[in-house]
């Protein structure tokens, strides 16, 4: 599946999304595309001027990477803004467009390559805040389980063209989007990694790391408490930033 592939990774100037591009030529890749708004930012891999929000532009990229076997839709947006006690729905509305919108224009553009070239896989690149609910990032949280359920539904109407889904769990990653995190910070290489496994082993929903397993058991075992702790998280959070 990894060794030989053609593979085009969304975001892949930096962070997670580099680390994937870096991980696929390690493990063997035959052609990496590391799409991005600006190519010039792209350090590794062939670069594809891509904004997954412009259909128009997934369409163009499909017809340019018409070879590509393994689509990793890693490009995210998060505003770091509340979604409820805020001024306006701009930027509930702006990741709900990159998260959400973004991965299913991808999907839809890419969908009849992957079909042409034998069925292939997807990979879509999400975040435990899409599996547990997450008050610190609320418009980030709900864009990314639209997209999880995303993940389910493309499986089902891309099973009959062998293509493959899998959804990636993923917790607090070492990378700009998470520099105002505190705590234990995955490397984005062990992120690749993990995420290439599960490709390869076909699972349709994977947790990447330590954070996003530990999440969904608490969740489980009691999901009210769970809620009640990230409530109380938030108001003390609320106090120390007036926000």
């Amino acid at each position: 599946m990894i060794k030989g592939c053609t593979a085009l990774v969304t975001g892949g100037n930096r962070g997670i999304g580099q680390a994937f591009v870096e991980e696929l030529l390690a493990q063997g890749a035959a052609k990496v595309y590391a799409a991005a708004r600006n190519p010039a930012d792209v350090t590794t891999g062939i670069p594809v001027r891509l904004d997954i929000t412009d259909p128009e532009q997934a369409a163009e990229a499909a017809r340019t990477c018409a070879d590509v076997t393994l689509l990793i839709n890693n490009a995210g947006y998060f505003a770091n803004e509340r979604l409820i006690m805020t001024d306006d729905l701009t930027a509930a509305r702006e990741e709900m467009e990159v998260n959400y919108f973004g991965t299913l224009t991808m999907i839809r553009a890419f969908a009849p390559v992957l079909g042409a070239n034998g069925g292939g896989a997807i990979a879509n690149v999400l975040s435990v805040a899409g599996m547990v609910p997450s008050p610190f990032m609320g418009g980030y949280s709900t864009s990314k389980a639209a997209a999880l359920w995303l993940g389910t539904i493309a499986r089902a109407e891309l099973a009959a063209q062998n293509t493959q889904v899998t959804s990636l769990i993923v917790g607090s990653v070492d990378t700009r989007m998470a520099a105002h995190v505190d705590g234990r910070k995955e490397d984005p290489r062990d992120i690749a990694r993990a995420g290439l496994r599960a490709v390869e082993r076909g699972e349709p929903v994977a947790d990447t790391d330590w954070m996003a397993v530990d999440a969904r058991a608490r969740l489980a075992r009691d999901p009210a408490r769970y809620e009640r702790q990230l409530a109380k998280l938030l108001t003390v959070e609320n106090l120390r930033t007036g926000r």
